[in-house]
């Protein structure tokens, strides 16, 4: 089962997360595998890496809303994609326009030309008091331009850039388990993580203590991170440090593959469409097939579908809603 393990070192201005996505990460993979939709190993391995720091940041942060990781570019991969909940149901998705070469790492994947980029969203979950959505946007390059490899590294870049938070974040994933580990100088809590609301630039690099720990947590291997139970990793890390653990996060508590994805929010995008667009995809097809690029569930709409879409619910028939 997939798990979240979250970590403090008592006296120290350092914190820690380690995540373990397992039933919920190979449940992503079937779907699209069944939809006969299945991605190329270097992006299942991009996939999982951001499922992974998508729910550390969530945790992370504590935000009433989704967290959106977004990777894109000019290469095979256009966009992929992590959204988090503030319950920690995810789901990740991505969408390839060209070959994508079996070692291919970041920058072959989507920066052959410069142009990647990385965006981090939190979409509040209630707007009404006037919370507006925040992003981040950064280059998926160093501070002397040079191309960076790995999802851990541009994320790692993003939070001493954007947020002035040290950083240590360690991503790995295969087909059967995406698991990351999380360092961190402490910040503010709370969304003002992300958000920017407090700066710390005084002590970035200089804590003694962070810089340890952080040494530590970079030796651990990625065949150690997807094999070793979380238990043993961080005994082997950190058995000399003052590490004290906060209560397991697993099962409807915890990370877990979830869709948002629904009949009534594919009938909504279909009727901002407009009529005469959807008619004419009926007339030529017979019917509107929507794939979820999520969990690839198919929804189709016949005639009577779209007939009953765009026509008020007072004008319907009795029981017809229940067609559908």
């Amino acid at each position: 089962m997939s798990e979240l393990h979250k970590f403090i070192f008592d006296g120290l201005p350092v914190r820690g997360m380690l995540v373990r996505l397992t039933d919920g990460w190979k449940e992503v993979l079937a779907r699209r595998t069944a939809a006969s939709d299945a991605f190329p190993q270097p992006v299942r391995a991009l996939m999982g890496e951001m499922a992974a720091a998508g729910v550390l940041m969530q945790a992370n942060i504590k935000f009433n809303g989704a967290l959106i990781l977004q990777v894109f570019g000019d290469g095979p991969v256009k966009l992929a994609v992590a959204e988090v909940q503030p319950d920690l149901a995810f789901r990740v998705t991505a969408k390839v326009v060209g070959e994508v070469p079996d070692a291919a790492r970041l920058e072959a994947m989507l920066n052959v030309h410069g142009q990647g980029r990385c965006a981090i969203t939190l979409a509040p979950a209630d707007t009404r008091d006037g919370q507006q959505p925040y992003q981040g946007v950064v280059a998926l390059h160093g501070d002397r331009r040079e191309p960076l490899q790995a999802l851990s590294e541009v994320l790692e870049h993003y939070m001493l850039q954007s947020e002035q938070l040290d950083t240590r974040l360690i991503l790995a994933a295969n087909d059967e388990v995406a698991a990351g580990l999380l360092i961190q100088r402490l910040p503010v809590e709370g969304a003002g993580n992300l958000a920017g609301a407090a700066r710390n630039e005084d002590d970035i690099g200089l804590n003694d203590a962070y810089n340890r720990i952080a040494m530590l947590a970079a030796t651990l291997t990625s065949e150690e991170l997807l094999t070793l139970d979380a238990d043993t990793v961080l005994r082997r890390l950190f058995w000399e440090e003052p590490l004290r653990r906060f209560e397991l996060l697993k099962g409807d508590s915890g990370p877990r593959f979830e869709c948002s994805c629904s009949r009534q929010r594919v009938g909504g995008m279909l009727k901002g469409l407009g009529r005469d667009e959807i008619d004419g995809i009926v007339l030529e097809q017979g019917r509107v097939e929507i794939g979820c690029d999520f969990c690839g569930r198919k929804y189709h709409f016949d005639p009577v579908d779209v007939g009953e879409l765009f026509t008020p619910v007072q004008d319907q028939p009795p029981g017809s809603a229940a067609i559908n």
